[in-house]
């Protein structure tokens, strides 16, 4: 059942067709993160303990101690804010650059978990995120190199997956490093951001082994030092030093471990909010469909692609049609605006879709933050650039320096949800045939 007060978190200028409102809200609530840990939660006996770690970890741990008494637990995520419940404590971490806090959530985890049992089961519960909310860096490597190596990183366009190989070989909770650092039996439910849902990549792995090499770790690394930005300039002194550091013979070398006691359970997906989303436009009357739920690439190119493919599709489709697409996109920075990967996708598309007419490109990360803004995405109609024009906005302009943010702004089309309480990366809607008055 989608309430109103669901979906008019997703209204905006554009946006106020209540079938488009009620179809967002539903990917939504398809992967709650309370809703989708007490499905998969097992019966269990003994001491129970429960670790939440990433962006979700407040409202999975709410659902696992409704269930289960425990015996202790720890939540490390992004905003705690008005969401504790006082049954257990809460660190908050930095991301997407790991600061601080992260360092201090890392070495709590590490005491938590180490002086567990045998006889224990630990119930961990990973989101998206999780990677920059806890570190615990090996000897030789700072949180400094860390920082730098995550804002080069990003700034370049890499992908999740690959930055969080890097990860996993300069960090004891990454890569398997939790189980190894405990004798508990572990049962993680896994909340996945990464396309595939590769176990070693969401949250960096901690209860998963590490499929790859430090070789592979120094093949990414190589691969974006060519990159020119302006952050590859000011960050060259961290890469070379990481570099260094994983080419040593020095640095230790994670142990062989028996991964027999753990379970890793995919409890929630892009897949999982996709399909909801098309059942529930097919119950809206919409002639709905999935493209695809391994969107990647650059996001200016993947929306400029995207509303080509709208814009053919309005001449060929009954009306009115969802098309739904899940993924990631990465942004190279070229400029020094203010946006993220969804609201570029969306400045992308603007030129193409320019005059036609009830068509729609909405552009939504589904944790409802996007880049280092207050906007989960953006919403772009056949009318966004002549609105856009009247206000002296080009797009083109805009997307030069990779300035979203204030452009959307402008026009009233920056989605604002707040915090979702949920993770699973990116979805874009391809709608013809919705009421844009």
């Amino acid at each position: 059942m989608i309430t109103g007060m669901d979906a008019n978190r997703f209204v905006t200028y554009s946006l106020k067709d209540p079938r488009v409102l009620r179809i967002l809200s539903s990917a939504l609530k398809a992967v709650d993160p309370f809703d989708v840990v007490q499905k998969h939660l097992p019966e269990i006996t003994g001491r129970v303990y429960g670790l939440g770690i990433g962006k979700a970890a407040i409202p999975m741990m709410n659902a696992l101690a409704e269930r289960i008494p425990l015996s202790g637990g720890l939540a490390v995520t992004k905003f705690a804010s008005g969401q504790t419940s006082g049954l257990y404590p809460v660190i908050e971490g930095g991301h997407p650059i790991p600061d601080a806090r992260s360092l201090r959530a890392g070495e709590r985890i590490l005491e938590f978990v180490s002086s567990l049992d045998e006889d224990d089961t630990l119930i961990c519960l990973i989101s998206g995120g999780g990677s920059a909310l806890m570190t615990a860096p090996y000897e030789g490597i700072s949180l400094e190199d860390l920082q730098s190596l995550t804002s080069l990183l990003l700034s370049c366009g890499a992908r999740i997956d690959e930055i969080n190989t890097i990860r996993r070989h300069l960090d004891r909770i990454k890569g398997g490093g939790l189980v190894r650092a405990t004798k508990a039996k572990i049962i993680s439910l896994i909340l996945s951001d990464v396309i595939g849902n590769p176990l070693e990549a969401i949250a960096s792995g901690p209860t998963a082994p590490d499929p790859t090499t430090s070789e592979d770790a120094l093949e990414i690394l190589e691969k974006y030092s060519h990159v020119q930005t302006t952050e590859t300039q000011r960050r060259r002194d961290s890469l070379n030093s990481v570099t260094q550091w994983l080419r040593g013979s020095e640095r230790i070398q994670p142990k062989e471990f028996d991964f027999s006691r753990v379970q890793n359970i995919i409890i929630g997906d892009n897949h999982l909010a996709a399909v909801a989303a098309l059942e529930q436009a097919q119950h809206e009357g919409f002639r709905a469909e999935i493209l695809t739920n391994e969107l990647q690439g650059e996001a200016r190119e993947v929306g400029s692609e995207l509303a080509t493919q709208l814009r053919e599709e309005t001449s060929k489709r009954l009306h009115p049609f969802c098309l739904i697409a899940g993924g990631e996109t990465t942004v190279t920075i070229k400029g020094n605006g203010q946006g993220g990967r969804n609201q570029e996708l969306a400045l992308a598309s603007v030129e193409e879709l320019r005059g036609l007419e009830n068509v729609m490109l909405i552009s939504l990360a589904t944790d409802g933050d996007d880049g280092p803004t207050d906007a989960a995405g953006a919403v772009v109609t056949g009318e966004s650039a002549q609105r856009a024009e009247s206000l002296g906005l080009r797009a083109a302009d805009y997307l030069s320096r990779n300035d979203a943010y204030p452009y959307f702004d402008a026009l009233g089309d920056l989605m604002k949800t707040d915090p979702t309480g949920t993770n699973v990366n990116d979805l874009i809607f391809l709608i013809g045939g919705a009421n844009n008055s």
